[in-house]
């Protein structure tokens, strides 16, 4: 079967309109819509933090193995920032139209706050989305296990471990994250407020449906930018930016490692400072840039409208869906026929 016109109840041409997906797959798609929904949601969660760590710890884990190991360009701090980036833009374009995207608890909770995100899923969100970061941390470790042992061995030869291994330098430190020997508490939490602020700021710029600069095809883009800014802007003086990703990778050190692990005082600030900073930054934001006036851009517009179809044709009923006029790709004639999906 060939491509097909528009669909007859929602005006658009839905992929089971130019594609018959197997028999067992289309009653995959039922469950899904239906009482698995909730799973699914939290399948996509759990994916986008998926990606997202599994790229910058991955980046990060080459730049510390070269530091480590004295051998210069296996990594940097520019590698890793674009690591984190990219892996933001593969979670935002592959993950986010299956659960909204959130990928990190600050922005659950804001959603929650200011935007009607229903309460009862603040919970499961936030724990698929750690258990991503988890399982992506852990799956690093493994890649590189060997590795890790040698390097280890040899700063335990050499007197170094305990200096540096909790240390943002140390192989512990790929994962969790630490302050420099004798930072300051004080400095660390002003330095995660105020990126986790700007992020906050950014993000909600970025996803304002009224914003001409930033339409949704290049927000995942804009998005990972700016959290690769920040990384080699800021995070010497010790950043998470992330509850999923802290909690997460740190739950996997501690498992790795012990309760050496854990960070001490810095990982209450590493895990909570951005759950504020993220809602005074959406107060703000609301209070100063949100107008009620602004009008959509058509690719806005296409974008929302494209989702509430989406909507529509998932509540249709197997009967319900109309005969669809298709092009036979052999004869270039057209052909009446009911698309079924179940």
């Amino acid at each position: 079967m060939g491509f097909t016109r528009n669909h007859q109840v929602t005006g658009f041409t839905h992929l089971v309109d130019v594609i018959q997906r197997p028999a067992w797959l289309q009653r995959w798609e039922e469950l899904r819509h239906g009482s698995l929904h909730w799973l699914m949601e939290c399948l996509g969660e759990f994916t986008g933090v998926f990606f997202y760590v599994y790229c910058g710890i991955g980046a990060q884990a080459a730049y510390n193995i070269g530091n480590i190991g004295g051998e210069a360009g296996i990594g940097s701090l520019l590698t890793v920032g674009f690591a984190y980036g990219i892996g933001i833009v593969a979670a935002l374009s592959i993950a986010a139209s299956v659960s909204g995207g959130h990928f990190n608890p600050c922005v659950t909770i804001a959603h929650a706050v200011w935007h009607g995100f229903p309460v009862r899923k603040v919970p499961v969100y936030i724990f698929a989305q750690i258990l991503g970061a988890y399982f992506a941390s852990m799956l690093v470790y493994g890649q590189y296990r060997t590795l890790f042992k040698t390097l280890e061995a040899g700063l335990v030869a050499t007197g170094k471990y305990d200096a540096l291994q909790f240390t943002p330098n140390g192989v512990a430190g790929i994962f969790a994250s630490y302050t420099q020997p004798g930072a300051s508490l004080r400095d660390a939490f002003m330095n995660e407020f105020f990126v986790d602020f700007f992020l906050g700021d950014l993000v909600r710029g970025s996803m304002d449906p009224t914003n001409f600069f930033v339409p949704p095809a290049a927000a995942p883009f804009v998005i990972g930018l700016a959290y690769a800014a920040v990384i080699w802007d800021f995070s010497p003086g010790a950043l998470a930016a992330n509850t999923a990703r802290d909690v997460g990778a740190r739950l996997m050190a501690i498992t790795i490692w012990g309760t050496k692990a854990n960070g001490g005082a810095y990982a209450a600030i590493a895990a909570l400072t951005n759950i504020p900073a993220t809602l005074l930054a959406s107060l703000v934001y609301e209070l100063i840039f949100t107008d009620s006036s602004r009008v959509l851009p058509r690719a806005q517009q296409e974008f929302l409208n494209g989702h509430k179809a989406h909507l529509d044709h998932k509540a249709l009923n197997p009967d319900q869906r109309p005969i669809m006029d298709s092009v036979d790709s052999s004869t270039g004639k057209m052909n009446s026929e009911r698309i079924e999906t179940a």
